[in-house]
């Protein structure tokens, strides 16, 4: 019956793309979260009133973010093959899309996090200052489980993220769904290709945003 409806899925080959799909949108959410955090606090921390008010480093840090948030992904993955060969040693495959992934996604989530920081009650940071906490507690066992919602819910909006970009990167030979859908689908005009792609990918999207979800609830005690 499958084979009557698509005819040209070769369901081997789909079954290895959307395997390449959970692969790099996996391993890159783990970069993502990691950098993204670390700007994120920078941010927060940096900004008029907090912790380590910096101006400087505060619009340093601000601009990167601005800039990469600013360039389209398609743009950013071109921006960045050199960097790519380099790191990876190759423009081509699962692989060679993560550092692009994560260098795209991770100012995103960044935004996210220093919003779900400022979200945190201001008299709790004073609380744990005036008890003479220094600044690595505050963060680690104050500011960071505080926004753990906010920051669970900007994971699953950003893990959303990077299954589009994912498809973009596929554009370019980088594996997953999207290659499948463009090479194997567009490129011999074969549409079914497309449609079942299309169809996996939103499934996808829907088992991140329930997961995202279900733990984000879990988490808010409100």
């Amino acid at each position: 019956m499958l084979n009557e409806l698509f005819p040209n899925v070769v369901i081997e080959k789909l079954l290895v793309a959307t395997g390449e799909t959970f692969y790099m949108t996996l391993l890159a959410l783990v970069g993502t979260v990691i950098f993204g955090i670390i700007l994120g606090l920078l941010l927060y921390l940096t900004s008029n009133g907090g912790l380590w008010e910096n101006k400087v480093l505060n619009f340093i840090v601000a601009t990167i973010v601005n800039v990469f948030r600013a360039i389209p992904f398609i743009i950013l993955i071109l921006l960045l093959i050199p960097f790519t060969k380099f790191l990876i040693g190759t423009i081509r495959g699962p692989n060679a899309a993560i550092p692009a992934l994560i260098v795209g996604a991770a100012p995103f989530y960044a935004r996210l996090v220093e919003i779900g920081l400022r979200e945190v009650n201001r008299g709790v940071v004073e609380a744990a200052q005036s008890m003479g906490a220094k600044t690595k507690t505050i963060i680690f066992k104050v500011l960071l489980p505080e926004s753990m919602p906010a920051l669970v819910s900007g994971i699953t909006v950003t893990a959303i993220a990077l299954i589009g970009y994912t498809a973009v990167a596929g554009v370019i030979g980088a594996g997953g769904l999207g290659d499948f859908a463009y090479y194997h689908g567009f490129v011999r005009r074969d549409f079914d290709v497309v449609f079942v792609c299309t169809v996996l990918i939103v499934i996808i999207v829907f088992i991140f945003q329930f997961i995202g979800d279900f733990i984000t609830n879990k988490l808010d005690k409100r």
